[in-house]
């Protein structure tokens, strides 16, 4: 098999894309991105399979004096994130179909978001496939372009287009660091090879310029306190982008940490506990912020920054493994890691989606002008719902796999005999185990806010289910979803030999290894026989009341005879008190002050408060006031006086003649 297809593949379908799309009618535009975007991932998913099931391909190209040789390798590592991304891109594009229907009269807008759309399906499969620091680079900016192209598809509102802003800033500031990493490696190893990288490392101290990768990766990733443009961006992208975009695209961030982690000879552990303590604070920081704003789409996307660090922890024990010469460790650290990779695409994506559908139905994204959306859209309800059960890492879905071996490995360190180290893994199981309470507590709340009770305030429009172009994908995603948690050895076993190439050894299936996975299939069967068996009391309960007369009252309000929806729990006063135990961190801006509890008959008052992003508002903030202060200092120069300009420009004649008779240009 020769990558020359796959690439020939990458040009027809942009081709197409660019010469067909924009001429075609609104309603086959969405229909064609997909298939061309369903024939890539065809063509590279056959690829990706062929290599996990036997050995990697290679194929070298040359780029010129500039590039030298540019090779194309899929390895076991990009094969499994080749197939994550097409999973989940050709979910996202078919989503789209549906979704961008109420966009149809942006004709020329519609036609260039596809062409973007396929565009980053194909930067994204050659990050995946590129292994030259330059072209890697050039791929990794044409998917940030691509993405914030995307992500502004509603551009003439000010809030999305500074929320692109933010995003594009800081995904150049990651490509500076990438550029610093990959030029650092080329003056040592004259070379952008990232085989390079390995030689550097083998005769350098890795620690600062694996920082350095670190942070250009971790940028996109969205560890903290790298992450403050993720909860602008995904809100802000239609649905089916922000579905991609926190299912694949940050986890290039997640792809590139670990390709340089498999170029690493020393200092495993010291990095392996940073990576693990920086992912114990973004799991922990994300999901606090998530559990108390009521933007949902926010919300999800403090709770993708959540598992990044959740993944970050399988990372850093695999590391830690590697380190201490533990196989079972980091087999299953860096075996959890990848298969959180993967659940997270699933489950986030299917998340995305069906807040996609709400907004769609009722044009707000705030929880609290929401509710008893389940009897207008019940089966959006039960996507949200397994959605949520999956993300909180409950069986028998797909989430409970990938975190069942990551706390099977902070078990196995808590049995070391450092006492330091197995206390570490005791904090961290702890942080672990509290992060997903807090989970439980943000996906009740939101699933309580939004599709239980009343209606809180009347919509301009009665919200109704979506077609059904937008339900296959959801369909989709949860069966396999559900695939994964009760049959676990179909992704299991794929991803120990993944781990194992990546981190240089063979997979050695001791006993201890092959004991975790009967507890995960037993696991995910008695969870999937109680569901079954609470499925079929429904029926019967149902069956049974269907031929009697069903009367429906309000609900008893302690002899209140006039209640109203303004009385029903919102998601704030859900989150309130838990809000306040961590003030600190957590700061709650309010326009009024609360009611005093002292004031018997208060005077009518409006309320409003919403909680501030820490780094954002403590750190960000302050550096944006101090650059905008230093560039305010120049604001003399902008005079608007002709004669200045014109006197400016003498100048620079000067300078430049005399910088030529010095030989200085």
């Amino acid at each position: 098999m020769n990558i020359d297809i796959l690439v020939w593949c990458f040009l027809i379908a942009l081709g197409l894309a660019v010469f067909t799309i924009p001429f075609l009618p609104s309603k086959l535009k969405a229909l064609t991105a997909f298939f061309l975007v369903l024939i890539l991932a065809i063509a590279s998913s056959f690829f990706a399979i062929n290599v996990l099931n036997g050995k990697p391909i290679e194929a070298i190209f040359y780029g010129g004096n500039v590039f030298g040789t540019i090779p194309l390798r899929i390895d076991s590592l990009s094969a499994w994130f080749i197939l994550m991304v097409n999973f989940t891109v050709v979910n996202g594009a078919l989503y789209g179909i549906g979704y961008m229907k109420s966009y149809s009269d942006q004709k020329s807008n519609s036609a260039f978001h596809w062409i973007l759309f396929v565009l980053l399906h194909i930067a994204l499969l050659l990050v995946c496939l590129v292994q030259n620091g330059l072209a890697f680079l050039i791929a990794w900016e044409i998917m940030s372009i691509s993405a914030f192209l995307l992500v502004i598809f509603e551009h003439s509102k000010p809030e999305i287009l500074k929320a692109g802003m933010n995003f594009l800033v800081q995904a150049h500031i990651g490509v500076v660091f990438l550029s610093i990493g990959f030029i650092g490696v080329y003056f040592s190893e004259n070379s952008f090879d990232f085989i390079s990288i390995a030689a550097f490392f083998s005769h350098h101290s890795p620690r600062w310029i694996f920082l350095i990768f670190f942070i250009g990766f971790g940028l996109k990733a969205g560890f903290i306190p790298l992450h403050t443009w993720l909860p602008h961006a995904h809100p802000a992208a239609p649905s089916h982008v922000s579905g991609v975009m926190s299912g694949v695209v940050i986890k290039m961030g997640i792809y590139g940490i670990l390709r340089v982690i498999t170029y690493l000879k020393t200092d495993f552990v010291l990095l392996g506990e940073a990576v693990l303590i920086l992912s114990i604070v973004t799991a922990l920081y994300g999901i606090l912020n998530a559990a108390v704003v009521r933007d949902f789409k926010r919300m999800l996307a403090f709770c993708s920054i959540e598992n990044i660090g959740i993944i970050g922890i399988g990372i850093g024990l695999g590391m830690i493994g590697k380190g201490i010469n533990n196989q079972y460790l980091m087999l299953i650290g860096f075996a959890g890691a990848l298969l959180h990779t993967l659940n997270h695409s699933m489950y986030k994506s299917l998340l995305f989606f069906t807040a996609g559908n709400i907004y769609q139905q009722t044009h707000t994204r705030n929880m609290e002008h929401l509710g008893g959306l389940i009897k207008k859209m019940p089966r959006t309800a039960i996507f949200f719902l397994c959605g949520s059960l999956a993300i909180g890492g409950l069986p028998p879905f797909n989430g409970f796999i990938s975190e069942f071996l990551i706390y099977s490995g902070l078990l196995e360190g808590v049995k070391s005999d450092n006492v330091q180290f197995s206390s570490m893994m005791m904090i961290c199981m702890a942080s672990l185990a509290i992060v997903g309470g807090i989970s439980i507590l943000t996906f009740t709340k939101t699933f309580g806010t939004i599709f239980l009770g009343s209606p809180r305030v009347d919509l301009h429009h009665h919200p109704k289910e979506v077609s059904l172009i937008m339900q296959v994908p959801l369909f989709l995603i949860l069966l396999v979803v559900l695939i994964i948690g009760i049959f676990p050895n179909l992704v299991f076993s794929p991803a120990l030999a993944v781990a194992a190439n990546l981190s240089g050894t063979t997979v050695a299936l001791s006993e201890k290894i092959l004991s975790v996975s009967p507890t995960m299939v037993m696991a995910g069967r008695v969870s999937l026989l109680f569901i079954i068996l609470a499925a079929i009391v429904f029926y019967i309960r149902s069956r049974t009341l269907a031929s009697k007369t069903t009367e429906y009252t309000p609900t008893w309000g302690c002899a209140y005879v006039a209640p109203n929806v303004r009385m029903q729990y919102t998601a704030k006063s859900f989150s309130k008190s838990f809000a306040k135990l961590f003030s600190s961190i957590l700061i709650e801006k309010k326009r009024y002050p609360e009611i005093i509890s002292t004031k018997i008959f208060p005077k009518t008052r409006t309320f409003h408060s919403n909680y501030m992003e820490f780094f954002e508002n403590n750190f960000i903030a302050n550096i944006n006031k101090r650059i905008f202060a230093f560039m305010n200092s120049f604001m003399f120069i902008n005079n608007g006086k002709t004669q200045m300009y014109v006197l400016y420009g003498f100048f620079f004649i000067i300078i430049l003649l005399v910088a030529t008779f010095l030989n200085v240009v």
